[in-house]
């Protein structure tokens, strides 16, 4: 399964795109899955070149969204060219907190935000990957929150460009797991994992390595894998205590854990 490994950059937010770049190559990882504020520091082109030459694919971009913040919607639009540029077909999309108390109006901005950007995905050959948050985000990253959120709106705008990416620290506790991931099944644009710790203070930035905490990862792989995703599969790890790893340990511990703990 190590083929479908692809490290997200935010794993080594410390390092730059390019020292991602290379450290993936050195330890046989095919897909790297880079965010934006990266990729700015490199460029765009440069990044590309980078990753052509060390014989990588692109899983995805993260992120797009933030529907309700001003200037999102010209964000979005270069969010997908970058994706497209890159050579990935999978833009992420964190959808952003409600503006006011009224939730309802808050998903329904979201809504209508992809919903006016997907003429222009679809003109790149790009991908709408809607990313659920675990609900403690609702007030600071996203009012999408459980994954039947985020199909319900896929299936309403009912374009095979709109779909869903599936992050297990976000969504293993729903009890209605099972049965939303296998209504995914054609909709799944991207799947990441990590773990959940059991003494969790931060909810942004104290994501585990696999393996570490209560997260049932090869259960949670399993109904992925029977919706029907066969893509690649990104280690996205938010922690400071993961970025101060010398860069050899990180490396293999990821494709170690991955291989021990995913399936």
């Amino acid at each position: 399964m190590t083929g479908r490994l692809s490290f997200n950059s935010m794993t080594a937010d410390r390092w730059s795109l390019a020292e991602v770049i290379d450290a993936c190559a050195e330890h046989g990882i095919g897909w790297i899955g880079p965010w934006r504020h990266k990729l700015a520091e490199l460029g765009v082109e440069e990044a590309r070149r980078r990753i052509d030459a060390a014989g990588l694919k692109v899983s995805s971009l993260c992120r797009g969204g933030f529907f309700a913040a001003e200037g999102a919607d010209e964000d979005n639009r270069r969010a997908v060219e970058e994706a497209a540029a890159l050579g990935t077909d999978a833009l992420v999309l964190v959808c952003g907190p409600p503006a006011t108390k009224d939730l309802v109006a808050a998903r329904a901005v979201i809504e209508a935000g992809i919903e006016r950007l997907l003429p222009h995905a679809n003109e790149h050959g790009v991908r709408l990957g809607i990313e659920p948050l675990h609900p403690m985000m609702i007030g600071e990253r996203s009012a999408i929150n459980t994954l039947a959120s985020a199909l319900d709106i896929a299936e309403r705008i009912g374009d095979p460009g709109v779909g869903v990416v599936i992050d297990v620290y976000h969504t293993f506790w729903d009890p209605a797991l099972p049965e939303q991931v296998a209504r995914a099944a054609g909709k799944i644009v991207g799947y990441h994992v990590n773990d959940w710790l059991t003494e969790t203070s931060h909810t942004l930035l104290e994501r585990g390595m696999m393996g570490d905490g209560i997260i049932d990862l090869p259960a949670f792989s399993a109904l992925i894998d029977a919706a029907g995703y066969d893509g690649p599969i990104e280690v996205e790890i938010l922690n400071p205590a993961i970025w101060d790893l010398p860069r050899e340990a990180l490396m293999r511990t990821t494709v170690e854990r991955f291989e021990r703990c995913v399936f």
